[in-house]
């Protein structure tokens, strides 16, 4: 299913982070205080919006209640990502995901609301020591301790079957929503085509199940 989500600051990483999720097939709106910014993200993403955060007024504007999930990427202004994350969480945004600079930061963003933080860097170590350990997983992105969005090389003992045959969902709690096969990434998925060797899945869904998953090889 679809998720509406709302990613704040359009710097490097909330840029990569706004269009790998449209891609994937979800509602995705873009903010920034920087026009030049907006105009980067236009055409990647579902809608774009100048706008200064830190305003409450601005904010309510957005209407932060009706977003599943809420990205605030202003990990290098510190001041603006911890009022954003206090502002956001007043106006009933649902998860904040924040990115922060250093421990420290990551510290005050946490206690000002923010549900789960991510440091780029190190999450990049991570991703780079999962990758080393598990041929299947190409790149994931978490969206929560419980939940998060994988990228995997298909194993080898689904090639030929279809998503009806292999009913991932009850197996293993994960959704498969795109599927990249020779550089075409295919979201309208018909359930009775079979897998084809050297198709790269893209799922959503539990990490248990993701953890199941990558323990078939590839």
């Amino acid at each position: 299913m679809a998720k509406n989500i709302i990613i704040i600051g359009i710097g490097r990483f909330g840029f990569s982070v706004a269009k790998t999720l449209c891609q994937l097939g979800h509602q995705v709106l873009a903010v920034d205080v920087d026009e030049n910014r907006i105009k980067v993200a236009d055409g990647y993403v579902t809608h774009t919006v100048q706008a200064d955060t830190t305003d409450e007024r601005a904010l309510s504007q957005l209407g932060i209640r009706n977003f599943d999930y809420v990205i605030i990427s202003m990990g290098d202004d510190i001041r603006s990502s911890i009022l954003t994350t206090v502002l956001c969480k007043e106006q009933g945004a649902k998860y904040i995901v924040a990115k922060a600079s250093d421990s420290l930061h990551a510290k005050l963003l946490y206690k000002t609301g923010a549900d789960k933080v991510v440091q780029p860097e190190s999450e990049a170590g991570v991703r780079l020591a999962r990758s080393l350990v598990s041929e299947n997983i190409i790149d994931y992105l978490e969206l929560s301790e419980e939940y998060s969005v994988h990228e995997i090389r298909i194993p080898k003992i689904w090639v030929g079957k279809t998503l009806a045959e292999l009913d991932v969902r009850a197996k293993y709690d994960v959704s498969v929503i795109g599927i990249r096969r020779q550089n075409e990434i295919m979201v309208a998925l018909d359930p009775t085509e079979p897998f084809l060797a050297g198709d790269i899945i893209i799922m959503i869904g539990s990490n248990d199940g993701f953890t199941q998953i990558c323990k078939l090889k590839s």
